[in-house]
């Protein structure tokens, strides 16, 4: 568990290394951000945990991979593929409006890249933009994914009724779902911004809190 919460940040840290003072650069943001859009998958192992300790079973790190365990794995790997088109999207997306906005200025470097952002109106124009197209992608991402992880986790269910539950579940707690969305939100913004280092205690907590989420939510 502990060897999971670490790696979260250090592909973090990867991330900047390989962006900040390259061609990809402008991704930078899209990359951390998008980090969350394929974080359900991380925490199946906490939902496992979480539940064996529910459940008064035995838990510890060796349950950990559980959920990826060829009899249980099917649910898992579906919603991880559709986790994984939605990010690869969210990339696009976020090029394409680079692209459109402050890339005409072909701003050089971190510092161009900086300056250009908030200084010039295709940089607030980029701003904008990232951040409504991100909101949308981050209330879909929790949509899809708040309930139907921990559900495939738990039962021996398809990906896609967990993904129909999950959907359900928000469709009926609008503004519940919206406080836990934007909490989740600003506890892994503010576990970013040390260098990541916070994203190694965020993630477990936040893994244990979802899981009584979905408990609450959905008639086991």
């Amino acid at each position: 568990m502990l060897f999971v919460g670490v790696l979260y940040p250090l592909i973090g840290l990867f991330v900047a290394a390989v962006t900040l003072e390259g061609a990809l650069l402008p991704l930078f943001f899209p990359l951390v951000a998008g980090l969350s859009i394929v974080g359900p998958l991380v925490a199946a192992g906490f939902y496992e945990i979480a539940k064996r300790r529910a459940e008064g079973e035995e838990a510890g790190w060796s349950h950990f991979l559980d959920p990826l365990r060829p009899a249980r794995r099917h649910g898992i790997l579906a919603i991880g593929a559709m986790l994984i088109m939605l990010f690869f999207a969210w990339l696009l997306i976020a090029w394409t409006l680079y692209q459109a906005t402050l890339g005409r200025l072909e701003p050089r470097g971190l510092g161009g890249f900086l300056h250009a952002l908030f200084t010039t109106p295709e940089g607030w124009t980029l701003i904008v933009l990232g951040n409504a197209v991100g909101a949308c992608i981050a209330a879909l991402t929790l949509a899809l994914t708040v309930v139907s992880v921990p559900m495939v986790v738990d039962k021996p269910v398809s990906g896609i009724t967990a993904v129909r539950t999950s959907i359900r579940a928000v469709s009926a707690n609008p503004m519940a779902m919206s406080r836990w969305g934007l909490m989740v939100a600003l506890i892994l913004a503010a576990a970013c911004i040390p260098l990541f280092v916070s994203l190694a205690v965020a993630l477990p907590v936040l893994g244990y809190a979802t899981w009584h989420l979905y408990d609450m939510l959905v008639e086991r």
